[in-house]
């Protein structure tokens, strides 16, 4: 992934059909960012212009972000990816842009990495619980974790082939 940045356009250029903007770091400080769009702004081929859009943003993994986002909000989201990279982007496009939701998936019910649901399970079961040598091969974990899921007890992340992230749903 790239780092998260958006392209703001002057809405004045682009209704008279000029193609007028600048891309910015989102990480940046939301009162710099604020500036880089003034100054892009005052920079007008229209002359006097003040309304501005997000026209493209890249970074952002699955998150979708709208015209008229808050600068404080694209902050804090490009933030919170630069933070936990590929899974916080992933998080946040599974609830929906929320991070408050997305925060207290990655702190409280992160489970963890693995290469598939099955090692999850085998690993859950495994530390849990004393299995007879003689049930060993008879245990179908793959089948275990698949009904962890399915009854919603916990969901999964995929952000890479073996590379699932498992989180409980409580």
């Amino acid at each position: 992934m790239c780092d998260p940045r958006i392209y703001v356009a002057d809405l004045t250029a682009y209704v008279n059909g000029k193609l007028h903007g600048v891309w910015i770091e989102a990480t940046d400080d939301p009162d710099d960012i604020r500036e880089q769009i003034n100054a892009m702004l005052a920079a007008s081929p229209e002359g006097f212009a003040e309304e501005w859009a997000i026209h493209d943003y890249e970074g952002f993994g699955g998150v979708d972000l709208g015209e008229y986002e808050s600068i404080d909000y694209v902050h804090d989201v490009a933030f919170f990816i630069e933070q936990h990279g590929k899974i916080g982007a992933e998080l946040l496009s599974h609830f929906g842009g929320d991070l408050e939701d997305a925060g207290k998936a990655i702190e409280d019910h992160y489970a963890g990495c693995y290469k598939s649901l099955s090692d999850y399970a085998a690993e859950l079961t495994e530390s849990t619980t004393q299995i007879p040598e003689s049930l060993q091969f008879y245990i179908d974990y793959e089948r275990m974790g698949r009904d962890m899921e399915m009854s919603g007890d916990i969901y999964t992340i995929e952000t890479a082939h073996d590379e699932v992230h498992v989180f409980w749903s409580h």
